[in-house]
């Protein structure tokens, strides 16, 4: 991705420049809400450059909003909190038009009792359980979050019996795989194969070797960077 928009400003300023953006995610997550910096000389108004911009870019990569930053303002360092959304989606069969924005499961989900386990995710936690520390990997740094909200909805399909689920957190930052490795032990939980109280035991003891593995990246949205 940051090759791509870095590229596509050169070709149409002929200026080398650095993308910088609010984070980064893994291979196969999808970002709505992403936010990125880039200083550039340019001598027309910011719609032209944003016009110029996404003529360039591929089909599934566009910029939403142009605005010039204030001094000093950098996408990751200055954003009080993030919002992401998993969207899972249970029927009796995989619908292959959602297979691209939504993990499938087949069993139904209790959305009560996966709700009382995301309860446990707010405030300050110990997340090593979860997730490494993008900077310094695993066994490393600084594991500690503050969650502000987490919490799960489910809507009818329109398809037969399915249905469609959103789990929805926002905190002040997020180690890596943090979000889809919750959502992996919440789904047990949905599914009756974790309790609530092996839920609080897996979050509480801060081992990653505990760790269920990842839920599938294609799910996962960056929704949000709130400054």
């Amino acid at each position: 991705m940051q090759g791509t928009l870095e590229t596509s400003i050169w070709q149409i300023t002929q200026q080398a420049v650095r993308v910088t953006g609010a984070g980064r995610t893994d291979a196969g997550v999808h970002a709505r809400g992403q936010v990125i910096r880039f200083d550039v000389a340019w001598r027309h108004d910011l719609p032209a450059l944003q016009r110029a911009i996404n003529a360039r870019l591929p089909a599934d990569v566009a910029i939403r909003e142009l605005q010039a930053a204030a001094p000093g303002f950098h996408p990751r360092f200055s954003a009080r909190s993030r919002a992401y959304r998993y969207t899972v989606w249970s029927a009796a069969e995989r619908s292959p038009l959602r297979a691209r924005f939504a993990h499938y499961v087949r069993r139904p989900l209790d959305t009560q009792a996966m709700n009382a386990a995301a309860r446990q995710l707010i405030g300050w936690h110990d997340f090593a359980t979860f997730g490494v520390d993008p900077e310094t990997g695993p066994g490393g740094g600084n594991t500690q979050r503050q969650v502000l909200h987490a919490g799960w909805q489910m809507a009818h399909g329109p398809e037969g019996t399915g249905r469609l689920y959103h789990f929805d957190i926002e905190a002040n930052a997020f180690l890596r795989t943090m979000v889809r490795t919750v959502v992996a032990a919440l789904l047990e939980v949905g599914t009756g194969r974790r309790s609530l109280e092996q839920f609080v035991t897996l979050l509480t003891a801060a081992q990653r070797r505990l760790a269920p593995p990842p839920a599938p990246a294609c799910g996962l949205c960056l929704v949000e960077v709130k400054y």
